[in-house]
């Protein structure tokens, strides 16, 4: 077991174990975050009148300067502004840790308990935690700070650059990482630090920054500010927000943007979750790629937000844990891959032999990957906590209309105008947008009443509803017939008693009940996330794991939509980018032609 980041002196100060530096200062951590970062930056006057301001810090640590700031936006936040925060910290240390290290604040507690219940974990990547009662987002990067700031492409307004001293941690302060910093920072930022290592004041000088000593606090005698040039840009963030479409994604989209302190419009042709988003339940799991690449990275961070969400919604939950059998000889090494990996958090998913496998769903089978944080959730629940009042009515078309768009009913009648409209749509997103990458895959699903058993996936699946069990399910491409067949209901019973004979022996003779839906699928089965149009924007081609990616990606979506910092790494945002099919087009094209790129 990996030994903790952090270990207490006699005293009760945090330092850290690896480079045996303070986390704060002797003579007062908070007074000192409140000097040295808050008043650096010129904090609170500097987002007077702001819709929305961006802080950005290297070193997380305990979490101090964050809370400090929280709790100086609670005081003195513009009316109806948003707090947006990006912090990087390469050794995180546990919530119980930092519980320790900022009790030593009472007067913090109720901004400390807030950022304590959402605390980041350990796995590699983005963190992002919502905090609606400061009208205030975090995102932590668990990574080193060069590649964190490679991977987030915001702007900061403010920087608070406290990681451990130039002297023992060289590596965040290196030239190539302050580059980053002024690269990531608008017009008229401002940088705080306690150090005047003359490195350090040289690579901010070298990178645009004017740079200035000031006094410093306690016992150290100076301390640093900078100042990007330029004036501070106006924020007018779109406030007139339409989401076509009222599944899962549709849904998703309403909680982000509504996160994000904007209330969006939600239009459906039928009802809430009419398409997929309406079986009894859904499977929260991700791809398990063991590759370890871009999309191996993406399905991981978006199973964890899933999970993380989908636990503040009221009866969401239906069970908790997943048990993926192996069902090729190649499943033992990718599953002790990837259980290996940085993906998921430490411990999150276990290789259990063929024995205990065969305990855990009751009959002989083969060795599995435990997937003890995966869930199986009510869509009905997800749907009516994440979705405003919907307005029933087929959107035919989107038209442009002066420098937003406008919603347009089949009768030919406006049904709104909007800033910003989001296709959400599933398998009819061709239908708004003509050139969406999107196929149709029918898949039919079984449902069994009155009996129980645990969630298993091995390529088909099985899971408990809150009346019984729920089986299958089919996949076949290019069919739009959402009818339900009886053969397809033994094709599902087929592919169960192949792996679960006995369970499926009990199904038996049982009355079965067949759903069927249409998902939408992309020519490189990765979904699409992102603008395709100035002001348009689409999220689909989620295919079977809707549940699992829309939530992510819908913050995604949210925050391009509002020039905001969006919770996914530049690398990942590229994979789901809906301009990759054109740019492949356009390379296959020049390809054909013998040109070069």
């Amino acid at each position: 077991m990996d030994e903790p980041p952090v270990i207490f002196d006699a005293d009760g100060l945090p330092r850290s174990r690896r480079y045996g530096d303070v986390y704060f200062s002797r003579e007062g951590g908070l007074a000192e975050s409140r000097a040295v970062f808050l008043a650096g930056c010129g904090l609170p006057e500097r987002w007077a009148g702001r819709r929305s301001f961006t802080v950005a810090e290297l070193g997380f640590g305990t979490g101090l300067n964050v809370a400090a700031l929280l709790e100086l936006w609670r005081a003195h936040r513009p009316p109806g502004a948003h707090l947006r925060v990006f912090s990087v910290e390469a050794e995180p240390m546990s919530a119980e840790a930092a519980r320790r290290a900022l009790a030593a604040w009472p007067e913090l507690a109720p901004v400390t308990e807030a950022m304590l219940s959402r605390w980041p974990g350990r796995r590699a990547g983005f963190h992002r935690a919502d905090l609606p009662e400061f009208s205030a987002t975090l995102d932590v990067a668990i990574l080193d700070a060069g590649a964190a700031l490679e991977a987030w492409y915001g702007r900061a307004d403010a920087w608070f650059l406290d990681g451990f001293s130039p002297a023992v941690n060289p590596q965040m302060w290196r030239d190539e990482v302050m580059a980053l910093v002024a690269a990531r920072s608008a017009p008229g930022a401002r940088i705080a630090t306690y150090t005047v290592a003359g490195q350090v004041r040289r690579a901010l000088a070298a990178a645009g920054l004017a740079v200035e000593r000031r006094p410093g606090f306690g016992a150290k005698r100076e301390r640093l500010e900078a100042s990007m040039p330029g004036e501070a840009p106006r924020d007018e963030p779109p406030s007139r927000v339409a989401i076509v479409g009222a599944g899962i994604a549709g849904a998703a989209l309403a909680r982000a943007f509504r996160a994000q302190g904007v209330a969006a419009r939600v239009f459906e042709a039928a009802r809430p979750g009419a398409g997929a988003s309406g079986n009894p339940v859904a499977l929260v799991t991700p791809r398990l790629d063991a590759g370890l690449g871009a999309p191996a990275r993406l399905h991981a961070q978006a199973f964890a937000r899933a999970v993380q969400l989908y636990k503040d919604v009221a009866d969401a939950i239906v069970a908790r844990g997943v048990l993926q059998l192996e069902a090729a000889p190649r499943d033992a090494g990718r599953f002790a891959r990837i259980a290996a990996s940085d993906l998921f958090e430490p411990g999150a998913l276990a290789i259990l032999t063929a024995a205990a496998a065969s305990e855990a769903v009751g009959e002989p089978a083969p060795a599995a990957l435990a997937m003890g944080g995966a869930l199986v959730v009510d869509p009905a629940a997800a749907l009516a906590a994440w979705l405003p009042a919907v307005d029933l009515g087929r959107v035919a078309e989107v038209a442009r209309a002066g420098d937003g768009w406008r919603l347009v009913a089949t009768s030919g009648e406006a049904l709104a105008e909007a800033d910003v409209v989001c296709l959400a749509s599933g398998a009819a997103l061709a239908a708004l947008w003509p050139e969406a990458p999107i196929a149709p895959v029918r898949g039919q699903l079984s449902l069994v009443d009155g009996l129980t058993a645990p969630a298993v996936a091995w390529g088909a699946y099985v899971a408990p509803t809150r009346a019984g069990l729920v089986f299958g399910a089919t996949h076949d491409r290019g069919e739009t017939d959402a009818a339900p067949r009886r053969a397809d209901d033994e094709r599902n019973l087929a592919a169960l008693a192949g792996r679960l004979p006995r369970l499926a022996a009990r199904l038996a003779g049982r009355p079965t009940l067949g759903r069927a839906s249409i998902r939408a699928a992309t020519p490189d089965q990765l979904p699409i996330a992102g603008a395709v149009a100035p002001g348009l924007m689409a999220l689909g081609g989620l295919g079977s794991r809707g549940f699992t990616l829309a939530p992510l990606l819908a913050e995604h979506v949210a925050a391009l939509a509002l020039g905001a910092p969006s919770p996914l790494p530049t690398p990942l945002a590229r994979i789901v980018a809906p301009e990759r099919f054109a740019e492949r087009a356009r390379r296959r094209g020049l390809a054909a032609s013998g040109e070069t790129l």
